[in-house]
């Protein structure tokens, strides 16, 4: 399994994966969640996806595949506005989606997936979609300025209770390390290391791309210092 979160603020995007596949108690293994695709100046977007690896490393071939052939109907950086590339992304996903269920019924896996795609394009606006693999999709909005895929519970009461449309982006990087945080305590399938990518609004680039390390000492001390923040409050209770 894995977790992915996006953010839509009024300062652009944020957006961070884990990169864990579980296939089973003994077959663990590391595959980014995370892939980017950047003209600078023209247009940046960000694809997380969750579930079954091989159906959405196929989309992801496509995409790139199409992004090679440079057909103005299929290609994901040619394509006119956020809307028609998530349009793109959907009819990609339901495609292998498609193809590929009829064949794992007979194993009993599932082939379903979803992904989250944010970004912006030159004269267009920010945007951040979840997309399922049906080919539909939702959008974030004003009154939910953020979207997850995977496992999702464990980290959405953070978000919930701190991110607004406001949130700088340096707060929402926060946002969403501590969220992930909280799923990696609760939960084995999501794991390290750890992809975050931060698109400022209306700069059409990508201003931040981290890959977070196991070990690492900057998320281990928010890490160890959200602990005792929570600790320290529920001592305080009445």
């Amino acid at each position: 399994m894995t977790y992915c979160v996006g953010l839509l603020l009024d300062s652009g995007v944020v957006m961070l994966s884990d990169t864990r596949t579980n296939a089973g108690f003994d077959n663990i293994a590391c595959f980014r969640k995370m892939f980017v695709f950047e003209t600078p100046g023209e247009r940046a977007m960000a694809l997380l996806t969750a579930g079954n690896l091989a159906v959405t490393q196929t989309v992801v071939a496509k995409l790139r595949h199409e992004i090679a052939r440079e057909d103005p109907a299929r290609s994901i950086m040619l394509a006119p506005s956020m809307l028609q590339v998530a349009e793109i992304v959907g009819r990609t996903l339901n495609g292998v989606y498609v193809d590929t269920d009829s064949r794992m019924q007979r194993g009993e896996v599932s082939a379903s997936a979803t992904m989250l795609l944010g970004g912006q394009r030159l004269g267009g606006q920010l945007r951040l979609f979840l997309i399922y693999p049906e080919g539909n999709f939702i959008e974030a909005t004003e009154d939910t300025p953020y979207l997850q895929i995977g496992e999702h519970k464990y980290g959405k009461p953070i978000l919930d209770r701190v991110v607004r449309p406001s949130t700088s982006l340096e707060a929402g990087r926060k946002a969403v390390l501590i969220s992930m945080d909280s799923t990696l305590r609760s939960n084995l399938s999501v794991g390290m290391p750890l992809d975050l990518v931060t698109i400022r609004r209306d700069e059409h680039r990508v201003a931040t791309r981290e890959r977070i390390e196991p070990g690492d000492p900057a998320f281990a001390a928010m890490s160890d210092a959200w602990s005792r923040a929570l600790r320290e409050g529920f001592a305080n209770l009445p």
